[in-house]
């Protein structure tokens, strides 16, 4: 019948267009891909704090739970150090937390992250956290480490500058006895990025711009430590 006949010219044009299709098709998926450096030899363990039932700290005015900021900066922050090559190894990926039950809440939680550390075995733990204070004029990120390490204490000194020029504060380093601090072997520190009491860098803290933006400040931090260190 007339209306089944495909002629061989009409054949070579859909083929054509097939082919066409397909290329186009090809094309635009190999320009998504995603980029993945090559490994640098280096891990990091990020412990973004509290989650979960622990929601830390809350902003004054707008209510914001810590444990919400402190995993969207870290995100962003594991986002940065793959694509520079770093091993990253979250403590949480969301918004969980890690005691089991029947235990002592924060013991057992603050155990499961010391056993995510000592698994990797970093470089460098990060613990990522956010301030408050009664006098809400306090601002500024602070870097902590602790008293035992003398590795640990060279770090937070140089991060604290890194961190004083990209986020225009004036704070200093300072030794804390934090467990996530004393619980390894590693060298650690614990940066409060920001005061949820504060009402101009709360109104930042809650902004995925101003996450980014701190979270690129970390990392700007660790690759100058650890570049001066694998130098």
């Amino acid at each position: 019948m007339r209306s089944f006949i495909i002629k061989k010219s009409t054949l070579v044009i859909v083929a054509a267009l097939v082919l066409a299709a397909a290329g186009i098709i090809s094309a635009a998926c190999a320009s998504s891909a995603v980029h993945t450096a090559a490994s640098n030899g280096m891990t990091v363990v990020i412990d973004p704090g509290h989650g979960g039932a622990d929601g830390g700290v809350v902003g004054t005015d707008t209510g914001e739970k810590e444990a919400d900021i402190n995993l969207g900066i870290s995100l962003s922050l594991r986002h940065f150090l793959r694509e520079a090559g770093f091993t990253v190894v979250m403590t949480r990926d969301k918004d969980v937390d890690l005691a089991e039950a029947g235990e002592s809440f924060k013991q057992s939680d603050m155990r499961a992250r010391r056993d995510i550390i000592n698994a990797a075995e970093p470089d460098l733990v990060i613990s990522v956290h956010q301030n408050s204070y009664p006098l809400r004029s306090v601002s500024g990120a602070q870097v902590f480490y602790s008293a035992s390490s003398e590795t640990g204490r060279g770090y937070a000194e140089r991060m604290q500058s890194v961190l004083n020029a990209a986020l225009s504060c004036d704070r200093a380093a300072k030794s804390a006895d934090y467990y996530i601090l004393e619980c390894s072997q590693y060298p650690s520190v614990l940066v409060e990025c920001g005061f949820m009491s504060n009402p101009e860098e709360e109104s930042r803290l809650v902004t995925p711009e101003y996450r980014r933006k701190v979270a690129y400040a970390l990392y700007s931090c660790i690759v100058t430590v650890l570049g001066e260190e694998g130098a």
